[in-house]
């Protein structure tokens, strides 16, 4: 098995070193991303093999294995793009809904998963085309799309179409456009729906909209959405997956689909979304209890 190990700074090093070993005790051949081994090189002492270093150009994985936060995994998901390699989360940030291998479950579901015992789930994720053009590797998203204000620009103005046919315009400090993955993520925190990672929707929900009348609209992922903006500043920003903000001009044509190729996540067998989800937002504890 080829496992790629991706990561971002500030990880413990005693926790790599772990996942290290668990992996070199299985016959698994091990590469790590370049800008993570260049970050670990002077902060890990670790004698074991490294089949080679990854530049994320030409990839031969069976597993991308990423080891940080949410934000971690959606940087993974980026580099491993469109070449349908599972990834495995294991969470050293606080609250993770992809990450979501904790370092308490991390040996047992590493163990589990050397040995064939896991599940992959495909999730989908968005395309964007601007102003009907395509090609750009970094314009898919796993979790939303969404256009911005800029921050010190007045709200701007979003006309929504649904397949061509005009929907509204939302006067707000940004519209997001979210998966049923992404809808625990930015959505959430706006007041978006949360969907179940299989359903075959997406979300449409409002920034600090300024009419009470927005409100968060959930259709099925099948739709094509255009989005054009207006604002004072002449141009606004696109941001996916808050990885990548970029200017665009007043007058750009934003187009919004599923994109035909999923992500695929690998899931520990017996674990579900609901149990996570009751896990992460603490359902059914009483906060008074601290």
């Amino acid at each position: 098995m080829k496992i790629g190990i991706f990561g971002n700074e500030y990880q413990k090093s005693e926790q790599v070193v772990k996942i290290l070993d668990i992996l070199t005790k299985s016959d698994v051949q091990i590469f790590i991303q370049k800008e993570f081994h260049e970050y670990l090189s002077p902060h890990i002492h670790w004698e074991g093999r490294v089949e080679g270093i990854l530049d994320c150009k030409e990839l031969d994985l069976d597993i991308a294995l990423s080891i940080g936060g949410d934000g971690t995994f959606l940087k993974t998901v980026s580099a491993v793009q469109l070449k349908n390699i599972p990834i495995l989360g294991i969470n050293t940030g606080r609250l993770g809904f992809l990450a979501d291998v904790s370092e308490d479950d991390m040996e047992e579901t590493l163990t589990e998963i050397l040995a064939g015992k896991y599940t992959i789930e495909e999730r989908a994720q968005l395309r964007l085309l601007i102003n009907g053009k395509d090609g750009n590797p970094e314009h898919y998203a796993l979790n939303e799309i969404a256009v911005l204000k800029q921050d010190l620009a007045s709200m701007i103005t979003v006309d929504v179409f649904i397949n061509d046919e005009h929907l509204t315009s939302y006067e707000a400090d940004g519209l997001i456009i979210a998966t049923p993955t992404g809808s625990t993520a930015y959505s959430l925190s706006v007041g978006g729906p949360i969907m179940t990672p299989n359903s075959s929707t997406l979300a449409i929900t409002a920034i600090a909209p300024h009419s009470l009348n927005a409100r968060p609209l959930v259709i099925e992922d099948e739709n094509i959405i255009t989005l054009t903006v207006k604002s004072r500043s002449c141009c606004f920003l696109i941001s996916l997956d808050g990885r990548s903000k970029m200017m665009s001009a007043e007058g750009t044509t934003l187009r919004i689909e599923k994109s035909a190729v999923p992500v695929l996540i690998v899931k520990r067998i017996g674990h579900t979304f609901y149990n996570t989800l009751k896990k992460k937002l603490k359902w059914g504890t009483d906060p008074r209890l601290g």
